[in-house]
């Protein structure tokens, strides 16, 4: 295990030195052009709630909407093949080319013709196949794959594609400028499409109603490879059928500002083939006559042909598996991809698999490769959640790499040192399972371990010869300072100490939640929290309570996770009965009430506990909002560095944190990256250390040379201390009288 993990760290390394530089301000700049595109357009949220709902629904109809289309194309004229899988796709497509005598296709970028490696088929047909998208020609002229699902040679610097440009094609004049590249391939492409029997185009969506279909492109060759030849190939995936024109609307307001940051594609093409325009024949001199037959649309050109080619290829299973279905509402905008920090820094060469890359990539790559192409990258996501707000059909991306890496690990083989653990792990996990998930996803009993026996644990743990074990043996990379266990937790302090706040003069009643950091390690911002809260007058109780579940969770451990919900539930419950208010401070801890223990718990108790739930800093604002005065909490510096916790982002807290810290008298600062890279465990594992830190240096960047830096989760805080060299408190801590 050691030689793989050590394996999977030059692999990112190197990509991290050649491929990332490229890929990350490209993305990045989509990330927050679809930002500005979103703030823009009123209509963002409710739109996407209208365009999930239309997934939904015609994923549930999607057997009838098939033979719907198909009666639709057929009676239009086309033919509806249904492919089994990609040898069944790729062998219609090479027949069908034979048939028609077919030398030359020209293709538009098609990431569902990359899925069935459909170029290899047609080059051992002996079809000589020319991919018309500018970024898909340079990757095949390279050989190599897409890196991302939108812009496929985003890993290519201009001087690289310069240089192959013109040791492929030897130009009287060297190729330099982006212009004259551009224009190289216009002109070199635009003959190949004129010369082309066939023509190849995906579909970003299919019409069941009409037959018709919707390309979005901003290049525009893609329409010109539907209707230049005389004959056009369409091939889809059968999860983008809608039911009707009608349904588009809400697809063609989003796909764009989500992928790219425009507020529409440049071209935007409806058309219901076998189109009613004459073929062409560039060879004559004589105009295209346009007759009346032409203008009816059922009573296309004779000479005119048209294939729908559906795939399947694991599809119909993805729609059956309750827990990967959301993966076929995905569109295939890129943007999990540019809102992920693992993506910026690698590209989907180190996040994705054969054919998709980033988050949404895990339930394509299981879905239509197997298990074990998802199983390659499936660690890169870090369940952060910034995919969430970016997908433009609320896909719960993090679930599914979740889902994914929870099968994974009850497939696994047992482990050499698994021995070592048998019986004694408290978790609900099979025999097979990474020794380094179950230490990760095992942290509660971790902690209370080293927290019983610290400060000897602390020492122990930190000598050389432990590190070089854990290294070895768990994969916890000895360059991570490891967190320090206090002997006394904030449990056992305020059971000594007791609430300050009588029941008659309190305002409100709280129960502080005590996550595992919280209550073993950080217990200095939980002491902070509850004098805050009490000097609003709120009396506060800290009852001993399980840990949230999000350690198993990440790791993959689904069962041990709802093991936790359950057992955090039923010791919340009697404070929720009394009307007591729920406060957390670790924002990774209140996304699983709000959002996993949907998943985890009966739907009204998941309920009850979200909506009796706040973040530390959100529920001081209230109580701000509602007669508290700042002149009872401390006084923060006057000039704060804040960053928000990526899963408090997904949930809205930190306009809350900073509101506070104003009305205290601070000037504050927010960063505006994505995450810092440190992700829970992910920041201590050998395979992913450097690349942890490499997201973290532009946060770093960011707070460089200032005085007080400030942070709300637990991995935010350690990753700062280690980049910038000293410790950083949570928010609440700069407030705490």
């Amino acid at each position: 295990m050691s030689s793989e993990r050590k394996q999977k760290a030059a692999q990112l390394r190197h990509l991290l030195e050649t491929e990332g530089p490229l890929i990350g301000p490209k993305v990045s700049s989509k990330n927050r052009d679809r930002y500005a595109a979103a703030e823009r357009f009123d209509a963002w949220d409710s739109t996407r709630d209208e365009a999930r709902a239309i997934k939904e629904a015609a994923i549930a109809d999607l057997p009838e909407l098939l033979e719907q289309l198909r009666e639709s194309v057929e009676a239009n004229g086309g033919t509806v093949y249904v492919a089994d899988d990609a040898a069944d796709a790729n062998r219609y497509v090479t027949e069908l080319c034979d048939e028609q005598g077919a030398e030359t296709l020209v293709k538009s970028k098609s990431m569902t013709t990359e899925e069935l490696e459909l170029n290899d088929a047609l080059a051992a047909a002996g079809v000589d196949t020319y991919e018309t998208d500018l970024g898909e020609f340079v990757i095949q002229l390279a050989e190599e794959s897409p890196s991302h699902i939108v812009g496929p040679a985003l890993h290519k610097s201009r001087e690289e594609i310069a240089d192959l440009l013109n040791a492929t094609f030897e130009p009287d004049e060297p190729l330099e400028t982006a212009e004259e590249m551009t224009r190289f391939a216009r002109d070199y492409l635009g003959e190949r499409i004129r010369e082309a029997d066939v023509g190849v185009t995906g579909a970003n969506f299919v019409f069941a109603e009409s037959g018709s279909m919707a390309l979005v492109t901003n290049e525009g060759n893609a329409r010109k490879c539907a209707v230049t030849p005389d004959t056009h190939v369409a091939v889809t995936g059968i999860e983008k059928i809608l039911p009707s024109v009608d349904d588009f609307g809400p697809f063609v307001d989003l796909i764009s500002k989500a992928a790219t940051g425009q507020d529409i594609s440049r071209y935007v093409s409806l058309f219901t083939p076998p189109v009613a325009s004459p073929t062409l024949d560039f060879e004559s001199d004589e105009p295209i006559e346009f007759g009346e037959a032409t203008a009816e649309r059922d009573d296309p050109d004779d000479d005119r042909a048209f294939h729908l080619v559906l795939v399947d290829n694991g599809r119909t299973e993805l729609r059956e598996d309750d827990q990967l279905r959301e993966t076929l509402y995905c569109i295939r905008c890129g943007a999990c991809s540019n809102s992920c920090a693992n993506f910026q820094a690698v590209g989907g060469h180190g996040f994705g698999g054969e054919t998709y890359s980033g988050g949404i990539a895990t339930g394509w790559e299981a879905g239509v490769h197997g298990m074990d192409s998802a199983a390659e990258f499936n660690d890169l996501c870090t369940g952060c959640s910034r995919c969430v707000d970016a997908c433009p059909v609320k896909i719960d991306i993090p679930w599914i790499n979740t889902v994914v890496r929870d099968r994974l690990n009850r497939d696994a083989d047992p482990d050499t040192f698994d021995h070592l653990v048998d019986g004694l792990s408290p978790d609900e996990e099979p025999s097979g399972l990474a020794l380094d998930k179950r230490l990760f996803g095992n942290f509660e009993r971790l902690a209370k371990l080293g927290s019983a026996t610290a400060p000897v644990s602390n020492w122990l743990a930190d000598a050389g010869p432990a590190r070089a074990a854990m290294e070895r043996v768990l994969g916890v990379d000895r360059r991570r300072d490891l967190p320090r266990f206090r002997r006394e937790t904030l449990v056992d302090w305020f059971d000594d100490r007791g609430p300050r706040v009588a029941a008659d003069d309190a305002s409100r009643e709280a129960v502080l939640y005590p996550d595992a950091y919280t209550n073993y390690v950080l217990v200095d911002r939980g002491k902070a929290a509850v004098r805050a809260l009490e000097a609003l007058d709120v009396r506060v109780h800290v009852p001993r309570v399980r840990s949230s579940g999000r350690a198993p969770l990440s790791q993959g451990m689904i069962s041990t996770a709802e093991d936790h919900a359950h057992h955090v539930y039923a010791g919340l419950a009697e404070h929720i009965d009394a009307g007591r208010d729920v406060v957390v401070v670790e924002p990774s801890a209140l996304a699983m009430f709000e959002r996993e223990y949907e998943r985890l718990l009966a739907p009204e108790s998941a309920d009850r506990l979200a909506d009796a739930s706040y973040e530390v800093m959100e529920y001081v604002y209230g109580l701000l909002e509602n007669g508290g005065s700042p002149d009872a909490l401390g006084s923060p510096p006057e000039a704060v560095a804040y960053h928000s916790h990526c899963q408090g982002r997904t949930l809205d807290l930190e306009p809350y944190t900073v509101a506070v810290l104003e009305a205290c008298g601070a000037t504050v600062r927010t960063s505006d990256v994505e995450c810092c890279g440190m992700a829970g465990s992910f920041g201590y594992k050998e395979s992913y250390y450097e690349l942890s830190m490499d997201v973290g240096e532009e946060l770093a960047d960011q707070f460089a040379g200032e005085p007080v830096v400030a942070a709300s989760g637990t991995s935010c805080q350690e990753q700062l201390d280690a980049l910038l060299g000293g410790e950083v408190p949570h928010a609440v801590e700069l407030i705490a009288p």
